[in-house]
């Protein structure tokens, strides 16, 4: 069994290694997005969000000039359902890069975390409610755990649900899904969604110029430049994201996952200093538990599928065993065909 892009197991050790630093590199990137952001103030909130559109489109049309990939746009124009699609996702995504920048800038990157740290939770919930998608054991045990023990700890914890989690989790879930149904490569994707985003932030950010509200001009050089480069920001560990995604496994990426929020929520702790009472931990610890049930179960089922795949199963017309010529090519599991920002 194969999947589009070639099957993992044939890649040389040389490429793997280049595929796993280039998940390192894309997932360490997301996680130090918290010492990024505060280096835009006294930018609001709002206002960096607009950059990161408009920069971003700019950034992800240039590399799309470069690498001559832009046939796809002339098709897509000719579709109208995946342009709404596109605008649905565009919008999601806008709505998790605010609440995020607004949550790093304001001293809730712990919190922020836990949004990642859940999104695989809420993730299969969704699957299960909006897809019918049945649910293993350990899965239901999971997201019993750790989207709903965890989330009533927490409350208590901080004295109200945590919202803004809960808000990362749920766009960045939502965003997922209406990607998935589109299915574009990673960079067309955020091409599109940014290009939908462009004209709406530039005309906010003209606007904010004009009722002397912007920053972008008045902090000096080195201002300008780091809004300017949340563009750069927003498309580098999209590439090097990547690249990895064509040359390790899926179940590899799947584990690399967890490095920016792990990141994230250290940050939070160590470098922010932000608190963390025993009622937050314990929730943390929940979600932990659960995202510990999520791995093992899907290692388990992933060990599972390649043993059946790889019995002989011995054709009567031919008497070849086309199974045992597929088992290497399944070993490594299977590998995504496009990044997912």
């Amino acid at each position: 069994m194969t999947y589009e892009g070639g099957p993992v197991s044939g890649k040389p050790k040389g490429e793997r290694h280049i595929g796993l630093l280039n998940g390192f590199a894309a997932y360490g990137m997301w996680g130090l997005f918290p010492l990024y952001f505060p280096l835009l103030k006294p930018a609001g909130a709002s206002e960096v969000l607009a950059h990161r559109m408009v920069w971003s489109f700019v950034a992800v049309a240039l590399a799309l000039v470069v690498l001559r990939r832009w046939r796809w746009a002339g098709e897509l124009l000719r579709q109208p359902r995946r342009l709404a699609l596109i605008a649905a996702a565009a919008g999601f995504i806008a709505v998790n890069w605010g609440v995020y920048i607004w949550a790093v800038n304001n001293g809730r990157v712990v919190e922020a975390s836990l949004g990642y740290f859940i999104n695989p939770l809420v993730t299969i919930a969704m699957g299960v409610l909006l897809l019918k998608e049945r649910l293993r054991p350990v899965q239901w045990a999971a997201v019993g755990v750790g989207a709903a023990a965890a989330v009533v700890v927490l409350t208590v914890g901080y004295g109200r649900p945590p919202w803004i989690s809960l808000c990362l989790a749920f766009s960045f879930a939502t965003y997922g899904l209406v990607k998935k149904k589109v299915n574009l490569g990673g960079l067309e994707s955020l091409a599109a969604e940014t290009t939908m985003q462009f004209l709406p932030a530039l005309g906010y950010l003209v606007w904010l110029g004009t009722h002397g509200g912007a920053t972008f001009t008045t902090e000096g050089a080195g201002h300008t430049a780091l809004l300017a480069g949340t563009g750069l920001v927003t498309a580098l560990p999209l590439v090097c994201f990547g690249a990895a995604a064509i040359r390790v496994p899926l179940s590899t990426l799947g584990l690399l996952q967890y490095l920016a929020p792990v990141f994230q929520f250290l940050l939070g702790i160590l470098y922010f200093h932000e608190a963390m009472p025993p009622e937050r931990w314990a929730g943390f610890a929940l979600v932990w538990l659960a995202l510990s049930l999520l791995t093992w179960d899907a290692l388990r089922a992933a060990r599972r599928f390649r043993t059946e795949i790889s019995r002989p199963a011995v054709t009567i017309t031919t008497g070849t065993t086309s199974a045992a010529r597929n088992a290497d090519s399944v070993a490594a599991g299977p590998d995504p065909v496009e990044a997912k920002p």
